[in-house]
């Protein structure tokens, strides 16, 4: 009994994908649920797994192929029983002793007795010796003298030709994945329709290195998770996002939706491209259950197994360019959200203290991008001080102030 392999549901408002890889050939054998074919959406990457044991039996659809909801795109087959060799069928076969051919006759005359011995144990073709006994026939002699004879040099081999060098490729053209593709769409989206601006703010990084000095150790002992600085900031943005609501909303039609949950996304890079997952009622969440999610989403991202439920609904992204170097960028806004804070590599940079000293200090610069119809340059500006705040003085996190 045959069984058809079909496109699954996908997830909320994604209809269709693209075969992004088979993992088996016609003819391969499958287990029930393993993974048969890998699909790409323009959210994530979706592995098929297998209806049932059996024989891939038919491809019906080829990879880079786009196909929808419900389509087939293979049939598995009963697996067939390997033709296993039967002792009673094996015939016992008597293989014939082999003779060794006697040399010919040469002139009408075999060669003498003498002769014939030493051809057949130099393995001689008597053809090729010239006989000097009586009427023509091969002696001892002639066949020591073939013998002693210099081997003829072996037919020179004509070079091989060259192998034709390789083109000067100068550039290589690939088709856009369809994640890539969504991406752009998404990104020309919000620069097409949000009327954006960006305000930056720099933050001294000097009391939260020390507290995760302090604390990394005893803190990744308790928790089995490491204590990062995503979840300061996590947590910073919730407090001033519950001060600055607007920078939490969304505008729909004519609308401006305030939402008084708090879904905070967290851009990952990937091979394929650029994800936010969401970590879920950030505000709800302790320090340790921040850094566990995000950890989580960043190993499931490198691995594409990251579902199209992690990556809907936030309310507000935070994109960290500084694990790549980033100094100084204008982050995009992740529409509909409204904001999006972009961290970036903290570097010592001499700073002019409120005693007048000068110091180096680990400094960071923060920049959030913000749609001007909703956020006036007032609450983007003190949202991000607040945030700044928080991390130069963590302690507000805890003590909510």
């Amino acid at each position: 009994m045959s069984t058809q392999i079909v496109v699954p549901a996908l997830g909320e408002s994604v209809s269709e994908a693209t075969i992004a890889k088979w993992f088996k050939q016609v003819g391969d054998i499958v287990a029930a649920d393993e993974p048969i074919v890998e699909l790409e959406t323009d959210k994530v990457t979706v592995e098929v797994p297998a209806p049932s044991a059996g024989t891939l039996s038919e491809i019906l659809v080829e990879t880079g192929a786009t196909v929808g909801v419900g389509a087939v795109l293979g049939v598995i087959g009963a697996a067939g029983a390997a033709a296993a060799v039967k002792p009673a069928a094996v015939a016992a076969v008597k293989v014939p002793e082999l003779a060794v051919a006697a040399p010919a006759a040469v002139g009408g005359h075999p060669p003498a007795p003498s002769a014939r011995k030493l051809i057949e144990e130099n393995s001689l073709d008597a053809a090729a010796i010239s006989g000097t006994g009586k009427d023509g026939r091969i002696t001892k002699g002639d066949v020591l003298s073939t013998l002693e004879k210099p081997a003829a040099a072996p037919a020179p081999v004509a070079a091989a030709p060259a192998a034709p060098r390789a083109p000067d490729v100068r550039e290589q053209r690939v088709k856009m994945t369809r994640l890539r593709k969504r991406i752009a769409e998404r990104l020309k989206e919000a620069q097409n329709t949000a009327a954006m601006l960006t305000t930056f703010n720099e933050v001294d990084m000097t009391a939260l290195n020390a507290l995760r000095s302090q604390y990394k150790d005893a803190f990744e002992k308790k928790h089995g998770t490491k204590l990062g600085f995503m979840s300061f900031f996590v947590k910073a943005c919730v407090t001033a996002l519950k001060e600055w609501p607007a920078v939490n909303g969304e505008l729909v039609g004519d609308e401006l939706v305030y939402k008084n949950f708090y879904d905070i996304g967290v851009a990952v890079g990937t091979p394929s491209g650029l994800v936010v997952p969401v970590v879920r009622e950030a505000d709800k969440l302790s320090f340790a259950g921040v850094e566990s999610t995000i950890a989580g989403y960043g190993k499931k991202a490198r691995d594409g197994k990251l579902t199209i439920d992690e990556m809907t609904g936030g309310t507000f992204t935070i994109s960290n360019g500084g694990v790549y170097g980033s100094l100084m960028s204008t982050p995009i806004l992740n529409t509909p959200q409204s904001a999006i804070l972009g961290m970036h590599k903290t570097m010592l940079r001499p700073m002019v203290m409120a005693d007048g000293s000068i110091q180096a200090r680990p400094m960071m610069y923060l920049a959030l991008s913000y749609d001007h119809r909703i956020i006036d340059g007032r609450e983007a500006v003190s949202f991000l001080v607040r945030v700044k705040e928080c991390i130069e003085d963590p302690q507000r996190i805890l003590l909510d102030m």
